[in-house]
């Protein structure tokens, strides 16, 4: 791997990590009411989930280039579908009278992953945002750099976190 597509890769998960959505926000909350060691135990658990999406829009974007489009066009798609079908029942969800606090997170760590692992936005920001800083280096791109990317995205992850947290 060149220097270039090193830190683009690096880059990529740090952007991922960093940017806002429903688990940094879900992390200022839990911080907020349980303390930022509950909040730090969260987003530990958020980045197995992290790991995974960033994994998939790695093998995305690979498998783009050595096998075709088609199969994480579909992937794509679901995903877009399932957002909108989340956005269709915040629409439609009824008012609580209740006017009771949330729940807090009895376990952060495993709400953290559970979050992760079904954060709504998280293929398509990872695909978008991978593709945007290592697509122009695609032809370097190969199956046997996968797990070396996979991992320059997990420390770019825990670098945003850790500002996060």
């Amino acid at each position: 791997m060149t220097p270039s597509l090193l830190l683009a890769v690096l880059a990529s998960g740090f952007i991922y990590g960093i940017t806002p959505g429903p688990g940094v926000l879900a992390v200022f909350g839990i911080g907020a009411a349980q303390g930022r060691r509950a909040g730090a135990a969260f987003l530990s658990g958020h980045l197995l989930g992290d790991v995974v999406w960033c994994s998939t829009a790695l093998v995305a974007i690979v498998g783009a280039k050595v096998i075709g489009s088609t199969a994480f066009d579909v992937l794509g798609i679901l995903s877009g579908m399932y957002l909108f079908w989340l956005g269709l029942r915040a629409l439609r969800a009824k008012r609580s009278q209740n006017h009771q606090p949330q729940a807090v997170a009895r376990q952060p760590f495993w709400h953290g992953v559970t979050f992760g692992l079904t954060n709504p936005k998280a293929y398509p920001v990872a695909v978008a945002t991978f593709t945007a800083l290592i697509s122009s280096r695609a032809e370097l791109l190969d199956w046997s750099m996968l797990p070396g990317m996979i991992l320059l995205s997990f420390v770019g992850g825990i670098a945003a976190y850790a500002i996060v947290v």
